[in-house]
């Protein structure tokens, strides 16, 4: 059962995160594309772990 609800709220998590990131994308400095902003959004928690710059630009989109 606590297994369910970790699995519900990581999916429920990246859902939301990539919702805010795909609405504030104009406000990040990435080539605004559709193949980047769908790359980008499909990927926020690998390159948000991995790349600051990324991170930056990812605070830059949710803060829209």
């Amino acid at each position: 059962m606590a297994v369910k609800l970790i699995i519900i709220g990581l999916i429920v998590a990246y859902v939301v995160g990539a919702w805010k990131f795909w609405s504030g994308f104009d406000k990040t400095h990435f080539t605004q594309t559709l193949p980047n902003r769908i790359g980008f959004t499909l990927l926020w928690p690998a390159l948000f772990i991995a790349n600051p710059s990324y991170r930056r630009n990812f605070r830059r989109a949710l803060k829209g």
